[in-house]
């Protein structure tokens, strides 16, 4: 249907700087336990990814993560004044009901080639089953350790947790919310609206069964909810709850009125921090490894979210980056992909599909095929009434989605990354 892909090349670099938690002090003692989180999908075990959609060179747990290092180069093709960094912000510990000590993530994180991580422990109920207010501070005094402004960047957040409503992640607060806190989303969002600095994601969305009050739409908190988890642990949510009769969880939010990025994470319950190929994690781009230009990349949504490391993408509408308002409301829109995840993936035959509101599942505009290491032009047109929104999907056209939407649909096949999204001004 659309054009194919002409090669262009430009290049850009990254810099230093950044924000305290307060006092560092390092003599932290995490609590042993591990909390079982009551409550209708407390602890859902999501499905491994079958062996065959495992990246060729997968690592062993413990193992040092040779895919990352043999990934694309950190620099866009088409834009200038940003560096890409691999991040995973969501993060479990014993402090709430993961296995490994606090003490032993972020250095995992960074030995496993992550630049950007966080520690996100559960806010429940009187910190019974979540972090207590001791175990905030020790979160924040080894984000401060672990700290390493323009190699390694180590943030403090949490992860509300209501068994019904879902859960959302925080960043960048001086305190957090626990359910006697904030009992709703809409608590939530009113707490967080308190508190500007802070960021917030829709975790795993969908799959607790009240999805957010139905994706509730709180303009207030609009500006802050700034990532919806795509890939979580090994699972691509597009068609979440699809095959029970549900929306996809990615129309539901976005045609709510939220403008999140979109992000991978592994949700790491487990001692391996980092060293999982074939679970969620996120591209960044920053304009340099600190904590003020990490969150402002998150802020602008220059977000993309994958299920492999060392993958570069990055993307243009009309010249406007990905996470940007385009202004118009009808017309032909170029977009421009660069997608790459170095020689691990010469040659290989990737698919890019053009999600667009839909009723159930997003409709699929365009389906582009393109090669790993190419840069993809091609040209659509889009009109604002057919909705506001335009997100990019990149799949593996051989492997099957695990999780499919409707017979036939252009993305049952494999997810490997989603741009974040452009909105139409209305």
């Amino acid at each position: 249907m659309s054009g194919r892909h002409p090669h262009h090349c430009h290049h850009d670099h990254g810099a230093t700087d950044e924000v305290p938690y307060g006092q560092v002090n390092v003599t932290t003692t995490a609590v042993g336990r591990r909390a079982l989180l009551t409550g209708a999908g407390g602890m859902l075990m999501l499905a491994a990814l079958p062996a065959s959609a495992r990246a060729a060179t997968t690592t062993m747990a413990g193992a040092p993560d040779a895919t990352a290092s043999a990934g694309a180069a950190r620099t866009s093709l088409i834009t200038q004044g940003t560096t890409l960094v691999h991040a995973d912000m969501h993060n479990h510990t014993v402090m709430s009901d993961g296995d490994g000590s606090a003490g032993a993530a972020f250095a995992s994180m960074r030995e496993a080639g992550l630049d950007v991580a966080a520690l996100t422990d559960h806010a429940t109920l009187l910190s019974i089953d979540g972090l207590s207010s001791s175990e905030w501070r020790t979160t924040g005094e080894l984000a401060n350790a672990a700290n390493d402004p323009g190699q390694f960047t180590a943030i403090r957040g949490f992860e509300w947790s209501h068994p019904l409503q879902g859960h959302i992640n925080v960043w960048n607060t001086s305190d957090f919310a626990d359910l006697l806190r904030a009992s709703s989303p809409g608590s939530l969002y009113g707490w967080l609206a308190g508190r500007p600095e802070g960021l917030a994601s829709f975790n795993h969305p969908g799959r607790e069964p009240g999805r957010f009050s139905n994706f509730s739409f709180n303009a207030s908190a609009r500006n802050q909810l700034v990532g919806l988890e795509m890939f979580n642990r090994t699972d691509d949510y597009l068609f979440e709850g699809w095959s029970s009769g549900l929306t996809s969880p990615l129309v539901a939010c976005l045609n709510a009125g939220w403008r999140p990025g979109l992000t991978g994470v592994t949700d790491e319950h487990g001692t391996t921090w980092g060293f999982h190929e074939g679970k969620g994690r996120s591209g960044l781009w920053v304009t340099e490894n600190t904590r003020t230009a990490v969150l402002a990349a998150m802020a602008a949504r220059r977000s993309f979210a994958t299920r492999v490391s060392g993958l570069r993408v990055d993307a243009t509408a009309n010249g406007v980056r990905m996470g940007g308002v385009l202004n118009q409301t009808s017309g032909d829109v170029r977009f421009l992909l660069d997608l790459d995840r170095g020689p691990v993936w010469d040659g290989k035959p990737l698919r890019i599909q053009v999600l667009r509101p839909g009723t159930s599942a997003p409709a699929v505009v365009d389906v582009i095929d393109t090669v790993n290491g190419r840069l993809t032009d091609f040209t659509v047109p889009l009109n604002a009434a057919d909705g506001d929104w335009v997100v990019l999907r990149i799949s593996d056209p051989s492997l099957p989605n695990g999780t499919p939407g409707p017979a036939g649909h252009p993305c049952n096949d494999l997810g490997v990354a989603y741009t974040s999204p452009w909105w139409l001004r209305p």
